[in-house]
């Protein structure tokens, strides 16, 4: 019999992309290919690219061009390759084929030409927020490939107790500095029900923690007529059997309703964690980014999550050197970061972006003032972060164990992300396994990271023979 075909998947970007490289693995692995995540020995390298901003971009040639030198043939599918399509194929001819969302159904069939040795035509960019009705409740009846939607199966190409769960895809808010919208196209969500059906099966596998995932997941629920869809689905969610956090990402702050900040913060088995897109906070510039909100506004937002849940975690984003951004607006933004007590701050330095409004406007913040208001807020902000977590130390906090290796025990509190949030390192007591949820006192914090001993055990994870 000969051996089947092998391809590794190589995931890069966010955990969107993750969710979509999974639904691809299922989709190979039932047409019969071996499917891992190491490049070094595959037939076919199947790259979901990411092509949010310039690094991510560059990120995403350089492992096409490293797929490239194992002999293995290269495909390119995911963000870049949806937005730039036929020309990155023209520029980057070590690509065997350069594939678009509606090429995931036939897949299998694609990659196996390829095997073949023969170079199916590139895909041919389009807005794809023109495939969808303009009225958002009138998407439900359409045909349109969304990946990571009308869910079967998904293969999980990593192991343990946490996993995404999408929720949604596209986004119609027209923020003047992001192309995403574009390639990613109009806002769809998934039906409660087979959202539902997904995570039981996560749960099964045994996954412990969710994390809701999508461009914008305030809006879930307003193209299915239920715009309170969120409010409702969370505690659903959470009651499921096996599963002990619920955690929503992506919170457009101007579409957080109190209802939503209520159920987060007050729901038991759903974190009190709020990943606000703030991007700013002084009003000129958030009115040039296509956005709402204010200084004020914003910090009455998070103390209307803090008298619900006092300890309730909070991160967010910000862009510095947006274009018309004066010395004041910088100053403005400062002044919130330092108001704020977010736990987790990422920040990025403004630059233009192909296809956006923004990169036509005009009173452009020079490179020089860009690069050091860039350095001077990453500097506030890792120390603003490291004060956040300090002040933790003497909390009791529930940790999610990630990972157990060499006598480290490693794992997550619910103001913790995955990833990207620091990490909780448990320290003494008992012995736990992944999966497991600690109770646990913070003795010491190191940057945003945390140190903790036991207390309790809260939910073991239950193992079958």
């Amino acid at each position: 019999m000969p051996a089947k075909p092998s391809v590794a998947l190589l995931t890069l970007g966010c955990a969107r992309n993750e969710v979509d490289s999974e639904e691809l693995a299922a989709r190979l692995s039932a047409d019969g290919w071996q499917v891992s995540t190491d490049g070094s020995q595959a037939d076919v390298v199947l790259v979901n690219t990411c092509g949010f901003v310039e690094k991510a971009k560059q990120d995403s040639i350089d492992t096409l061009l490293a797929a490239h030198e194992t002999g293995a043939k290269v495909v390119a599918a995911g963000c870049m390759a949806e937005r730039y399509g036929r020309e990155l194929a023209d520029s980057l001819p070590e690509a065997d084929a350069v594939l678009g969302f509606d090429d995931y159904p036939s897949i299998s069939g694609t990659l196996s030409a390829v095997l073949r040795g023969e170079k199916p035509p590139a895909h041919v960019p389009r807005d794809r927020r023109e495939l969808l009705p303009m009225a958002p409740v009138k998407r439900a009846s359409n045909d349109v490939v969304i990946p990571g939607h009308g869910w079967i199966t998904r293969q999980r190409l990593t192991k343990g107790p946490v996993a995404s769960l999408k929720i949604a895809s596209g986004c119609d808010r027209r923020c003047s500095f992001c192309a995403i919208p574009s390639f990613r196209g109009a806002f769809v969500s998934r039906t409660p029900d087979e959202l539902l059906a997904e995570a039981e099966w996560l749960a099964r596998s045994g996954v412990r923690e969710l994390v809701l995932v999508s461009e914008n997941s305030t809006s879930y629920g307003k193209d299915l007529g239920d715009p309170r869809a969120l409010e409702r689905l969370l505690p659903q969610l959470a009651a499921i059997d096996g599963i002990v956090r619920v955690r929503v990402s992506y919170l457009q702050p101007a579409e957080t309703r109190p209802g939503l900040v209520e159920v987060i913060a007050t729901t038991p088995g759903v974190a009190a964690y709020f990943d606000l897109s703030f991007q700013h906070s002084s009003e000129p510039v958030l009115r040039r980014m296509r956005r709402f909100g204010s200084t004020e506004r914003f910090l009455a937002l998070l103390d209307s999550v803090r008298r619900l849940s006092p300890e309730a975690g909070a991160r967010s984003n910000f862009i510095v050197g947006f274009p018309g951004e004066s010395r004041g607006d910088y100053l403005e933004l400062r002044r919130f970061v330092e108001a704020a007590r977010l736990d987790a701050i990422g920040v990025f330095d403004y630059s233009d972006e192909d296809g956006t409004e923004a990169a036509s406007f005009d009173k452009k913040v020079s490179r020089t003032a860009i690069k050091r208001r860039y350095d001077e807020m990453l500097t506030l902000v890792e120390e603003l972060c490291a004060q956040r977590a300090l002040e933790r130390v003497g909390s009791t906090v529930d940790v999610l164990v990630d990972s157990v290796a060499d006598g480290v025990v490693e794992g997550r509190a619910a103001h913790q992300a995955p990833e990207v949030d620091g990490s909780t390192t448990l320290v003494g007591g008992f012995g736990v396994q992944p999966g497991d949820l600690v109770s646990a006192k913070v003795i010491s914090a190191e940057g945003v990271d945390l140190v903790a001993e036991p207390l309790a055990m809260v939910s073991a994870v239950v193992t079958t023979d």
